[in-house]
């Protein structure tokens, strides 16, 4: 009986992914939406601790990914966005305590420009010690919005002053605000990164695309616990591929590679989750609704957690 009980409890303890997360301000009480109070995050970091979470160098989960190895399931990535002053002044000092890696996304313009919420570079100097690097853009734009040439001037701006200021070339590139279509990523996906992240909710496992990784966003006070329990799902997303030009959302044709799965969720953004069937791992129906944000997110749940994500942003 013991040995069943076992054995049962490592089977479900096999379905579960490593998970990337993402912070951006840290007890900084002006910008709720995206600030992490202290207290929290002290709160979150004893809950990887005493759960048994390994907090892992984002490098030693890209490696596990890009080889194909099984990554285990108790493996955590922190990374934050942007640079903002909070991060070195308030949260660094719990990281180090804590002896959590992490990577920092940097949004090159603002350091640059020396704005009053962001690090200097000398300030990101004395994070290298302790965390890596990696790119946020130039202008932090709504890079769908941008032309292909605006875009190409960025990065190049970015990953140049990168070069310049810290003396190190970037592996990692992070878009603003999440937001990217295909034409956004391919742009990306030429200057030669080892991995892209967008702000999916979704996990990350050995069979995930590098070039679109996921990380869950977390701010305010969020279900820590809920979002581990969110796992990995192998899909391909056919249409939509892009905002429709008449901004309402039709056809929703999807494929899983989980041909058993016969039901599960479909959520949109602004109307909720809506029950669905699924046919020999196909997903194929039309919802024609409006779309209510001008940055929308299709998400389709199976049992067990298994999430995949899909964003259209507005140009």
């Amino acid at each position: 009986m013991r040995l069943l009980l076992g054995l049962w409890l490592m089977a479900v303890t096999l379905l579960a992914d490593a998970h990337i997360f993402v912070y951006h301000r840290f007890g900084d009480t002006r910008y709720p939406s995206t600030n992490t109070s202290i207290e929290i995050l002290k709160k979150q970091f004893d809950y990887f601790k005493k759960n048994g979470y390994r907090v892992v160098p984002l490098k030693d989960l890209v490696k596990r990914v890009k080889e194909g190895k099984t990554i285990p399931d108790n493996w955590v990535v922190l990374t934050i966005d942007d640079g903002y002053r909070s991060f070195y002044e308030n949260a660094l000092p719990l990281f180090k305590e804590y002896r959590y890696p992490f990577t920092l996304f940097i949004y090159t313009g603002a350091t640059e420009n020396g704005y009053r919420d962001y690090m200097s570079w000398d300030q990101i100097k004395d994070t290298m010690g302790y965390g890596e690097i990696g790119l946020h853009s130039h202008t932090h734009p709504h890079m769908v919005s941008k032309s292909d040439n605006y875009l190409k001037e960025d990065f190049e701006k970015g990953l140049k002053l990168i070069q310049n200021r810290l003396g190190i070339k970037v592996a990692y590139f992070a878009y603003p605000y999440g937001e990217y279509d295909q034409r956004v990523k391919k742009i990306a996906e030429n200057f030669g990164f080892e991995a892209i992240f967008n702000q999916n909710l979704g996990a990350v496992s050995n069979e995930s695309d590098l070039l679109d990784l996921d990380r869950i966003a977390l701010t305010g006070d969020p279900n820590l616990k809920q979002k581990l329990r969110v796992n990995f799902l192998k899909a391909n997303w056919i249409e939509p591929q892009k905002w429709p030009k008449n901004s309402i959302i039709g056809r929703v044709h999807m494929t899983v590679f989980d041909h058993s799965a016969k039901k599960g969720w479909l959520y949109l953004t602004g109307y909720g989750w809506k029950r669905i069937e699924l046919r020999n791992g196909e997903l194929d129906t039309f919802l024609n609704l409006p779309l209510k944000n001008r940055r929308s997110r299709l998400i389709l749940k199976l049992e067990k957690d298994r999430i995949s994500t899909k964003i259209v942003v507005k140009p």
